[in-house]
């Protein structure tokens, strides 16, 4: 088989996929380390609605998705940035989605946490015209679902908090008073504005320096309110410092996907757990690597998940807010859906190069269960763009 990637100059070059997956099935429970994957939404290709519609998902693939992270051992983060929360799936969208995906964890024995934020709150032509209360009201809609659900909550940014916080005092109240009421310990989430520029000056200062120490000002209040933090920012070495201040029994949860294997193998002084985007396409290969490391061999480990680390930067290279675009054509080139479409037709933020190179990595990497059916999808996809093949 040869399939012909464009190339720059408008020319095409020739690539020969794989014929054989990785040998990777479901193996027993994870014992060194809490594992997530932010999983993405599947969209209803039949559903006539407009890119600023409200979300259609076809609820049967995206279940079914879970069910095979939940197989692999792996958790699963619901309702997160990788669902498209805020780019593509309103409140409404993401409340469904809780609730159908708590129940199926119920009886699948899966470990779920979901996304908690203040996306009801939406700008208007003024910006975000609310009041800390408010924000806060919203918050607490939205974990009073979670927490209904069964699930744990993971306390997303919230663009509308950055909007009209006036400094770290404002994050300090809002985040104590919902850490106070909260019914279990919740994963707090810092998320850097290379996934969202709205959220530029988190925690109430650019400095990062600064905004480190209202996120820890904020634990240390309510450590047992707190059963972990998510740090998405993409800089190992201050995740790696952050996790050292943490009280005892806080988890440091790596987001950076751009460092995982070296933040989740740790160093004498401590490791991460994961909360990862990637895991949604690295899902097996994830699980086995974890389960190598549950052993103790940190080199296997490293050995399994240092390669797919290309594979994740390009997927997650600027602007780095559409990085959905690639895992769900993954998805759909593994089988785990029957289209390429996205809710918000989000299907056209990356550019065919960028997602022709997106299926030779991960073809590369042995990820997709039936080459053939991956060969012939992408063959397709090129061919739609004009690529002859």
């Amino acid at each position: 088989m040869t399939l012909h990637l464009p190339a720059p100059g408008g020319t095409t070059r020739a690539y020969h996929p794989r014929t054989e997956p990785l040998a990777l099935t479901a193996g027993a429970p994870f014992t060194s380390r809490v594992v997530f994957s932010a999983a993405h939404v599947v969209a209803d290709p039949y559903a006539d609605v407009p890119p600023d519609g409200p979300a259609a998902v076809d609820w049967d693939a995206t279940l079914a998705f879970r069910r095979h992270l939940w197989s692999h051992g792996l958790g699963v983060a619901e309702a997160m940035d990788t669902a498209q929360r805020g780019m593509g799936l309103d409140w409404a969208g993401a409340a469904e989605l809780i609730r159908r995906s708590a129940a199926e964890a119920k009886a699948a024995g899966g470990r779920i946490a979901c996304g908690v934020g203040t996306d009801q709150l939406s700008a208007t032509a003024i910006g975000y015209p609310y009041s800390p209360d408010q924000v806060r009201a919203a918050y607490e809609e939205q974990l009073a679902v979670c927490e209904e659900s069964g699930a744990r909550a993971i306390l997303m940014a919230s663009r509308a908090l950055c909007a009209v916080a006036e400094g770290p005092e404002d994050y300090l109240e809002v985040y104590g008073h919902l850490l106070r009421q909260s019914a279990e310990p919740v994963i707090l989430h810092w998320l850097g504005p290379m996934f969202d520029p709205a959220l530029e000056g988190y925690w109430g200062s650019t400095d990062l320096d600064a905004a480190t120490r209202t996120f820890l000002d904020v634990i240390a209040a309510h450590p047992d309110k707190v059963d972990g933090i998510k740090v998405s920012l993409l800089d190992a070495r201050r995740e790696v410092e952050l996790r050292r201040r943490l009280p005892d029994g806080v988890r440091c949860y790596t987001g950076d996907d751009f460092h995982y294997p070296e933040l989740i193998a740790g160093d004498d002084q401590g490791f991460s757990h994961a909360l990862l985007g990637i895991f949604d396409p690295l899902g097996p290969l994830a699980a086995e690597a974890v389960r190598t490391l549950d052993t103790g061999h940190v080199g296997a480990f490293r050995a399994l998940l240092d390669p797919t680390v290309e594979l994740s930067r390009h997927l997650f290279q600027a602007p780095t807010r559409y990085y959905k675009t690639g895992v769900v054509l993954l998805a759909w080139l593994a089988g785990h859906q029957s289209h390429f479409t996205m809710v918000g037709g989000l299907q056209s933020a990356r550019s065919l190069p960028h997602l022709a190179r997106a299926y030779e990595l991960a073809d590369g990497l042995g990820l997709f269960p039936d080459p053939a059916l991956a060969e012939s999808r992408m063959k397709h996809l090129l061919t739609v763009h004009g690529v002859a093949q």
